[in-house]
């Protein structure tokens, strides 16, 4: 998200205040630079909160600005128009919590457009279909149940995945092994308070979860060496595993298991937000896809001539699953006939250096009432 009054996870200075949406490392950049932390209030969830002052030791903890719960979308409102910054999101509506999470955003929403959509545009294909995380959990239940006799390395990251370790250990009644700073880290997000599932000890368990990097072909030969090992990946980034001398192996496993949203559930989430124009917050993936390439068609600047998409509504309490645009304070019912309009990055760039030069000296006050988080 373009930096001006506010900065979401971006952190090179310059704004007034600075968002983090959640902790994994392409969106934290800049947190970590020498001297630590002491540019403005950083909102944040109360996790990421408490994990912040161990991934980065210079932050100053007197700025951090705690919004609950969990990895957080941003909702911002103001004379910009309304934006919304996604984050990395699962949008899986598989479960009652899920379902929730979306009547939460409707309900916040209130009616409104989005006038511009920052999306998470990891898997931004219509052909990316990714099974719901509780079907890959099983898979891996039954990868690791047909190798009784095998040890089991799983690759995970610092942060994630905790949801599948726990469900390994309760249907298979057995502790997970991990390295010492994943063990800090599972304490301090309130996981195993009793200390019964996860391990440091590796002679209690034939189950390890290691850095992700670890798990490669070369490494699971040499491990079968020693004793019968396989590898699993839970991961939805594409993998060709080679071996030193560059042939191809098919030792391992890898299970498709994403806390990203598919191609899919992108364009179902498109679906129900229906903004004016979307742009992607991945940049730099080696699977990157401009969102608009795939979705534009579900964003109203590609409809404006059209009025059967832009009918009126302030429809609070629907059912429906989709937003149609509300009726603004000047009579107009599209955001084309408004003062302030935002058709284009580059005119919505013109239109926050304008928004600058206006609201130099201003203030943010340091309340989720006056910065519209949602």
């Amino acid at each position: 998200m373009e930096e001006g009054l506010v900065s979401v996870d971006k952190f090179s200075g310059g704004s007034q205040a600075y968002f983090l949406t959640h902790l994994h490392q392409d969106h934290t950049r800049g947190l970590g630079a020498v001297g630590g932390w002491r540019h403005g209030p950083l909102y944040c969830s109360p996790t990421t909160a408490r994990l912040l002052p161990i991934r980065f030791p210079g932050i100053d903890a007197s700025l951090l600005r705690p919004l609950a719960p969990g990895s957080l979308m941003y909702l911002f409102r103001g004379d910009l128009g309304c934006m919304l910054y996604t984050g990395d999101f699962r949008w899986e509506l598989g479960c009652d919590e899920a379902r929730r999470a979306k009547q939460d955003l409707l309900d916040a929403l209130d009616g409104d457009t989005i006038d511009v959509l920052y999306l998470d545009n990891t898997y931004c294909h219509p052909s990316l279909n990714f099974p719901p995380r509780p079907v890959v959990a099983e898979q891996v239940i039954d990868i690791i149940r047909s190798h009784p006799d095998h040890e089991v390395i799983i690759g995970v990251d610092t942060l994630g995945k905790e949801d599948l370790l726990l469900h390994i250990s309760r249907a298979l009644q057995t502790k997970i092994w991990v390295w010492p700073q994943r063990l800090q880290t599972i304490h301090l997000l309130g996981i195993d308070e009793n200390r019964d599932i996860f391990t440091t000890q590796t002679s209690l368990t034939r189950i390890r979860a290691v850095p992700r990097y670890s798990v490669t072909i070369d490494n699971l030969e040499a491990l079968n060496t020693v004793c019968p090992t396989i590898g699993i990946l839970p991961s939805a980034i594409p993998c060709l595993w080679k071996s030193s001398e560059g042939k191809a192996k098919s030792k391992g496993r890898s299970s498709v298991k994403s806390i990203r949203s598919s191609g899919r559930e992108l364009e179902d989430f498109m679906h129900t937000v229906r903004p004016w124009t979307v742009s992607g917050i991945v940049s730099s993936s080696f699977c990157y896809v401009n969102p608009r390439h795939h979705f534009r068609h579900l964003c109203l600047d590609n409809n404006v001539n059209d009025e059967t998409d832009m009918t009126p509504i302030k429809n609070k309490g629907r059912d429906n699953d989709k937003l149609t645009p509300k009726r603004w304070r000047n009579g107009s019912v599209t955001p084309k006939e408004r003062k302030v309009r935002i058709s284009s990055s580059s005119l919505y760039r013109s239109k926050v250096t304008m928004k600058r030069k206006e609201c130099c000296g201003a203030r943010i006050n340091d309340t989720e009432e006056h910065i519209g988080v949602t």
